[in-house]
């Protein structure tokens, strides 16, 4: 029998690799995970080509986790405002190397990596170290190809995507639908990804209505729909317009759409899709307002059908899912989704697409709604749960959401099937000399044909 004096033996420490560590839904994710092993016990460095303090989240440059940046001075993020893929591709391998020449890829047992499976041929040829691949979603159906040279281009790219992630011990996906769209682009190999759902803070508390700095005249007396999205066109937010527009004249005097999500004026499509939404409203004749800080939204008139929210801070983002009475999440096929398990925390009842991530969080007429997309299905069932449910129907909805989203996708359950992953793995070894020849060989034969193919575009209209 162990004495009691005796040491819990540490627990093996992981390396992350992420390309940029910025503030989107994939860095959320890395940032969680990495934060959810360390409070398991483990020893965690994130390795990263980007990192800007003012624009990542707050456990990466708190001092939370340990952030170093890497493959960075030689290779820009983009060459000429293109080659985006091929610079990400050549920096993670330039941050590799320097792990690799550093001996610090030495003092890891697994590696974690995202995105951009590039590093791993390398880190199986001078480490020993297991690697865990995250496939948030295949990269090759999230670029863009809208001409016959883009599409050339991308070629020697989705190939490496599926060459180099098969290198990986053992490779995770974020939801069933996604491993199916997985398995569907790269085929099972013998290696089936198991799904690690992504999670949400559960212990985060929700704003007091009593510190609510005035964001109350933003419901303006009326019940709130609300939909949380970026402003672009993939996430099919004029399905919540369209669908409010078909209420009943009476019943839209009693009921306010508020559209709030990443917006910035940059970003061409944010600005053009938000000016798209504002023409259906005024097409169907709904009265809607648009604000690009929630100061000038307070001032906003009460007769409003539609109020546009142009990114908004956290808190208020909080107080909006406390008060809403159904959030709309209208993306089709979404690969998973964070929004319905935000409010699912906050006890809002969901009404999403019966489609990708969503049948996974969502529990249909439990916990919220899945319906097909269709305007008619979807003002059906706002109708019916702002004017058919009472409070006390919601409330009891809302309570099985939560209790839902705590005990399946909290950042301690993620980490948990994160670490459970990780024990999973084969023991890695460092390969032989003929087969280091043969990858090396491989590797740069592709990124030459990749730059061949990019360079030889640069005169031609894409």
């Amino acid at each position: 029998m162990a004495s009691s004096s005796e040491k819990t033996p540490p627990k093996p420490s992981v390396l992350f690799i992420h390309p940029d560590l910025g503030i989107g839904g994939a860095e959320r994710l890395v940032v969680d995970a990495a934060v959810g092993l360390q409070d398991l016990g483990h020893p965690v460095t994130i390795y990263t080509s980007h990192c800007d303090p003012l624009h990542c989240f707050e456990e990466a440059r708190n001092g939370t986790l340990k952030v170093r940046v890497a493959g960075n001075t030689i290779i820009p993020p983009v060459i000429l405002g293109r080659f985006a893929i091929l610079c990400a591709i050549l920096r993670q391998l330039h941050l590799t190397f320097t792990l690799i020449l550093s001996k610090e890829i030495n003092q890891h047992e697994y590696v974690f990596c995202d995105q951009l499976p590039a590093c791993i041929p390398l880190l199986r040829l001078f480490s020993s170290a297991k690697i865990l691949f995250y496939c948030h979603f295949p990269d090759r159906l999230l670029a863009e190809r809208k001409s016959l040279i883009k599409k050339l281009y991308r070629l020697p790219f989705d190939a490496f995507e599926k060459w180099t992630m098969n290198f990986a011990h053992g490779i995770v996906v974020n939801s069933k639908f996604t491993r199916s769209v997985y398995l569907r682009e790269f085929g099972d190999n013998g290696n089936i990804p198991r799904v690690v759902y992504p999670c949400v803070d559960v212990n985060v508390e929700s704003t007091k209505l009593d510190e609510t700095n005035g964001w109350e005249n933003l419901g303006g007396g009326r019940k709130v729909v609300l939909s949380i999205n970026r402003f672009e066109r993939k996430k099919d937010i004029e399905l919540a317009v369209l669908a409010f527009a078909r209420l009943e004249p009476e019943k839209r005097k009693q009921a306010r759409l508020i559209i709030a999500g990443g917006y910035d004026t940059r970003v061409k499509e944010n600005v053009e899709y938000h000016q798209e939404l504002q023409r259906i409203c005024d097409k169907h004749g709904l009265l809607h307002a648009s604000s690009k800080n929630f100061i000038t939204a307070l001032s906003l008139p009460d007769n409003l059908d539609v109020i546009f929210l142009l990114s908004i801070p956290s808190a208020l983002k909080s107080y909006l899912l406390n008060t809403a009475q159904l959030l709309v999440y209208t993306p089709s096929n979404e690969h998973f989704g964070i929004v319905p398990l935000e409010a699912g925390l906050h006890k809002v009842p969901v009404l999403a697409t019966a489609s990708g991530g969503p049948l996974e969080s969502i529990e249909d007429e439990r916990t919220g709604f899945l319906r097909k997309r269709d305007v008619n299905h979807w003002a059906s069932v706002m109708d019916t749960v702002l004017f058919d449910m009472s409070d006390e129907e919601r409330k009891r909805m809302g309570e099985k959401a939560k209790r839902r989203v705590t005990e399946r996708f909290s950042k301690e359950k993620m980490a948990e099937d994160i670490e459970e992953e990780l024990e999973r793995l084969p023991s890695g070894s460092v390969w032989s000399a003929g087969k280091t020849i043969i990858v090396l060989g491989l590797l740069g034969l592709t990124l030459a044909v990749g730059l061949y193919s990019g360079v030889s575009t640069l005169s031609k209209d894409w």
